[in-house]
């Protein structure tokens, strides 16, 4: 068979060389294209459900949040395990697929399972899906210097939230963004117990009050002269002062108005961990990608986006710094 093999080489070299020389074009067009990464991807198809519970101890969220999801989820074809990590206020549930499966066909079975278990979670408590990632999936660490003497912390932070992670999740293959440190603005109010003693004003009055403000509403329409006018509720805004000027109950005719129990301004959010570069405070961005995402490629898509944003950035805040690639 061998000898065979030579034979015909020897008898037909040009079509052996041009087929050589095809086979070298066509591994150079492939190896081109081939998607490089840092290490090989070791996990097998794995969901995160993530649920937010907000004031619940670790007890509470394991058994009336990560228990049901977990039961909900065992049984679903090609599911080998179903894992979970509760804690204040979150639960955390990992379901672990059969090598090969599709993990966009995986995420659909979840999504089915977790519209059915809806109904026996407490409250408002919606539980949803993570990124499409892997632990192995983190490609880049990038800090925001932030000078405390020239801006706000919540600038900075709103700056990441609001400018730099939608750039960056506009890029293929980028899975997640996630900024830490920083200060995250919220609109604070504080109830005054003695004002609202002296006033006559509930604590329920004053959430009532706080849970209908700010919103569109929509009046229906109405008939006129054979054309039909859609009427609409104009509330929403992001002024203090129409905050601080919300009516919360009625006393002698007269309204009582937040202001009045309270005491409204913007302020941080209460934190449970930091973020800081060289012993300053910075806005740390962790990049992850999609599993099937190039290493090298997404690496140098993100430093163009980054030197993109380098012109519009806020006064300071520092040019960003790649801290892990």
């Amino acid at each position: 068979m061998f000898n065979a093999i030579v034979r015909f080489s020897l008898r037909n070299r040009l079509f052996v060389l041009a087929a050589a020389l095809l086979l070298m074009v066509y591994g150079a067009y492939t190896a081109s294209r081939t998607p490089v990464d840092v290490f090989p991807d070791l996990n097998k198809p794995v969901v995160t459900v993530l649920t937010e519970a907000g004031g619940m101890a670790p007890e509470e969220v394991e058994q009336l949040v990560s228990f049901p999801i977990e039961t909900s989820l065992n049984g679903m074809p090609g599911v080998t395990r179903v894992r979970s990590v509760s804690g204040v206020g979150l639960s955390i549930v990992y379901a672990e697929f059969d090598w090969g499966t599709d993990v966009y066909r995986n995420r659909q079975q979840v999504a089915e399972r977790l519209s059915l278990v809806k109904e026996q979670l407490p409250g408002d408590i919606s539980p949803m899906m993570g990124p499409v990632s892997s632990i192995m999936g983190e490609i880049m660490l990038i800090a925001l210097p932030i000078d405390v003497a020239r801006t706000d912390p919540m600038k900075a932070r709103e700056y990441a939230d609001f400018v730099l992670r939608p750039r960056l999740l506009s890029i293929p293959g980028v899975s997640q963004v996630i900024p830490i440190g920083g200060e995250v603005r919220q609109l604070r109010v504080q109830p005054d117990t003695a004002r609202m003693a002296q006033f006559g004003v509930s604590l329920a009055q004053v959430t009532d009050a706080l849970r209908g403000f700010a919103a569109n509403t929509s009046g229906g329409f109405i008939d006129l002269n054979n054309r039909e006018y859609l009427i609409r509720n104009f509330g929403r805004t992001t002024r203090l002062e129409d905050v601080k000027g919300l009516p919360v109950a009625y006393r002698n005719g007269m309204p009582v108005l937040l202001e009045q129990v309270a005491s409204v301004a913007y302020a941080p959010a209460f934190k449970r961990g930091d973020a800081g570069m060289n012993g300053k405070p910075a806005v740390i961005v962790s990049v992850q990608k999609q599993p099937d995402g190039d290493t090298v490629r997404l690496t140098r898509d993100i430093e163009g986006a980054l030197a993109e944003l380098k012109q519009g950035l806020p006064a300071g805040i520092s040019q960003p710094v790649v801290l892990f690639r």
